[in-house]
């Protein structure tokens, strides 16, 4: 299609937080064609889907998506529907056979062909521009791209590669621009944030990186996500616990304890060592809130393995917690296993683990009522603002309700009395 030709493009994100910075770079290109970036779907002439191949359920939601686009476009509502991403990264060639009226398909990281598609060119200049889909006052930065775990259960080196790490330099530029325009708090990520660097410098550089990402002026939160667990870089435990803009946060996934499903699952960490590393992180940094995800329904775990499971959720008491039931991904070495495990069943542990786990939390936030804690301001929600604390990650996690005399905005910081609590919220007055 000619260049003359603008087009209304609306990019729809499914799937994480690395999707979501995936399309604000793509948005920034195509803006920078003077395409117009249409607000909803409903004002735009064409669809662009950013696909999530992670597990079954983020797969059907995103055919179901492209499905809903083709569906708009037979309807006379769109001219062009286009699919990117991990899911087309997968399964292109049987996308393109079951589902032949989406205009093109293209893989995780091919943005270029995109655009060029389109009718655009990428222009380098942009390379690192990004429009901003999340709250002004947040950003998601993404310090490298692939993963190089063995991870029985896991898709993602099929659809996102080996680790790439980035350039620092590159990473802090980012960081300089994204604080120029207001953001407040960034919150790193990466398929394997603790593997930073080991590609590109030859050893893990994340505790440099994380401290010259805290030193830029305008970033007041830095927050860690997606920290695997084994050769965990201990260094980083001091930037944490000394650097003000750092969170008293870490986002560690552990997926399982019992040693017979941790061997299977090839985490290469057992659960002594899990343990060790929890109680190390406690005591170097006091008071941090340790968050984690849990796969339920795994092949080799029987009635016993989850048993450990649940008391060993008791026993550490995560401040924060979020479970999976597994799902046989086709191309891992875990397929082979089966799926013994029944949907049923899946389902039953999960909901054991998180009433597990609201009584946790339940209990937690409780304990704050009565005390004054920092919030970052969200949003407005009528006569209420809604934040977080630093204990707390954008979209996933708690939240605190206020009212205040005095108006806030998005981004402020206030110091609140908490007045009440519930199971994953908090409530309190500025």
């Amino acid at each position: 299609m000619s260049r003359s030709s603008k087009q209304r493009v609306h990019v729809i994100t499914m799937g994480c937080a690395k999707n979501v910075v995936d399309s604000e770079k793509l948005m920034a290109q195509l803006r920078g064609n003077d395409f117009e970036l249409a607000p909803t779907i409903e004002d735009a002439d064409v669809a662009v889907i950013n696909t999530c191949g992670f597990i079954d359920a983020a797969k059907r939601e995103s055919i179901d998506e492209i499905l809903e686009q083709v569906g708009r476009k037979k309807d006379g509502g769109l001219r062009k529907v286009y699919a990117i991403g991990c899911l087309t990264e997968r399964f292109r060639t049987t996308l393109a056979e079951e589902i032949p009226e989406v205009d093109g398909y293209f893989g995780s990281g091919a943005s270029v062909q995109l655009v060029e598609e389109l009718g655009g060119r990428v222009r380098q200049e942009l390379l690192g521009e990004r429009v901003l889909s999340t709250s002004s006052h947040i950003a998601y930065l993404k310090v490298s791209e692939g993963c190089d775990h063995p991870c029985a259960f896991c898709a993602i080196p099929l659809m996102r590669g080996r680790l790439l790490s980035r350039p620092m330099e590159e990473i802090l530029r980012e960081t300089e621009m994204l604080a120029a325009r207001g953001v407040r708090e960034v919150v790193v990520i990466a398929q394997d944030t603790t593997a930073y660097g080991l590609d590109l410098y030859g050893s893990r550089k994340l505790s440099q990186l994380v401290r010259k990402i805290a030193d830029v002026s305008g970033i007041a939160w830095v927050r860690l996500m997606y920290t695997y667990p084994a050769q965990f870089p201990l260094d980083l435990l001091e930037v944490i616990a000394g650097h003000p803009r750092v969170c008293k946060y870490l986002d560690i996934p552990v997926q399982h304890v019992s040693e017979a499903v941790l061997r299977s699952m090839r985490r290469g960490i057992s659960r002594r060592a899990l343990l060790s590393l929890i109680e190390r992180i406690r005591s170097a940094v006091p008071g941090i809130a340790l968050r984690s995800t849990l796969i339920v329904g795994y092949p080799t775990e029987g009635s016993k393995e989850f048993n450990e499971l649940l008391a060993f959720i008791k026993v550490v008491r995560f401040d924060r917690l979020g479970v999976f039931t597994y799902s046989r991904e086709e191309g891992t070495t875990a397929h082979s296993l089966g799926d013994p495990v029944s949907m049923r069943e899946k389902e039953r542990r999960l909901a054991m683990v998180m009433e597990t786990q609201q009584e946790i939390s339940t209990e937690r936030n409780e304990g704050l009522v009565g005390s004054k804690i920092q919030v970052m301001v969200d949003r407005v929600e009528g006569d209420q603002y809604v934040g977080r604390t630093e204990h707390d990650a954008p979209e996933i996690d708690n939240e605190v309700y206020l009212t205040a005399d005095s108006a806030l905005v998005p981004g402020q910081f206030c110091e609140a009395t908490i007045t009440g609590a519930s199971e994953y919220d908090l409530y309190g007055r500025a």
